[in-house]
């Protein structure tokens, strides 16, 4: 029996169609790749972004182009992500204030922390630390507690780096915990809580590691406790809430990489693959040292229980507290 030309070339065809989509995958990347920062230019995360992305470009052989979609506590880049194809050309780098704080806060959500995102991995982590103007006579929490209970104190003010975020939310577990009643000052980020704590205008403050750091080497701010589960490397002095009575104050800010939901497996495989080479580089381990995180790689699957983790945590702090965002 004859095969007609038609007949051959249809199967070849048909074949090729069956495999085609395979072999560009197997290709990834063959484009540049989007890195979404949700935070302005200029801060810790766009930092840390930008040297993640420079090496993680390298690893996978083609450019990663940083792009900031600041605004609305991140819910902006994250949304754009939530929504973009899943095919690995675009990533959002973020803190836990998109996956575990936000849907703690915010009812109406344009995303879902579990449903919308695939972690890549986790390229770093800091903690929080518990803050106080020197002139305050307090040492330690034992002292912070008394202090703090003293009718003569008045309930005295902490700040944080704003409404809604991880130092509020270490602030109000630790209340919680501790049984105290504080008066919380929401600043507009980090550097003008620091500037009245250091000034006295405010005798105590919720900071990061990495802000409290370089103040705390000059004698501008004591360090009471960490909420890391264990004590900073960067402060291996100072001990964590836990140590100190408080196990249920165990909390830090991490920073994470992930996708749209969907990715196909082998993508998936290639970017963790490569993020964990970026995060075991020398000079990423710098930058994010440098910027007060200690460099440590968690992988897609501990990324996945992390939030699943921390999310009930938050939802608790933030109902018993009553933090809400409108």
């Amino acid at each position: 029996m004859k095969t007609s030309f038609l007949a051959v070339s249809l199967a070849v065809a048909s074949a090729w169609g069956a495999v085609a989509p395979a072999v560009a995958q197997d290709a990834y990347p063959s484009r540049p790749l989007t890195l979404v920062v949700p935070f302005p230019p200029g801060g810790a995360t766009d930092v840390l972004g930008r040297v993640v992305a420079q090496k993680l470009g390298q690893e996978l052989g083609q450019t990663v182009v940083v792009e900031n979609r600041a605004g609305a506590g991140t819910v902006i880049g994250a949304s754009f992500v939530a929504k973009a194809a899943p095919d690995g050309y675009t990533l959002l780098v973020s803190s836990g204030t998109t996956f575990t704080v936000n849907p703690a806060i915010q009812k109406n959500l344009p995303y879902d922390p579990a449903k919308s995102f695939e972690p890549i991995g986790i390229v770093g982590r800091t903690g929080l630390a518990l803050l106080a103007n020197p002139k305050v006579p307090v040492k330690d929490l034992k002292e912070f507690v008394a202090y703090a209970k003293d009718p003569a104190n008045n309930q005295p003010p902490y700040g944080s780096f704003g409404t809604g975020t991880t130092a509020h939310f270490v602030g109000e577990a630790f209340m919680a915990a501790a049984n105290l009643k504080m008066t919380h000052v929401p600043y507009k980020g980090s550097s003008p809580a620091m500037t009245d704590l250091i000034g006295g205008q405010i005798p105590f403050s919720v900071d990061t590691v990495a802000a409290a750091l370089p103040q705390s080497k000059q004698g501008k701010v004591r360090v009471l406790a960490v909420s890391s589960p264990k004590r900073s490397a960067f402060l291996p002095d100072v001990p964590t809430f836990a140590e100190q009575g408080y196990p249920a104050v165990a909390m830090d800010t991490w920073l994470m990489v992930a996708a749209p939901r969907g990715l196909p497996a082998n993508v998936k495989s290639r970017l963790e693959q490569a993020l964990r080479a970026t995060v075991d580089a020398p000079e990423v381990k710098k930058s994010l040292e440098a910027q007060g995180f200690e460099a440590a790689f968690a992988s897609a699957a501990e990324g996945e229980a992390l939030i699943q983790q921390e999310l009930p945590v938050m939802r608790e702090v933030a109902q018993r507290a009553n933090i809400k965002i409108d």
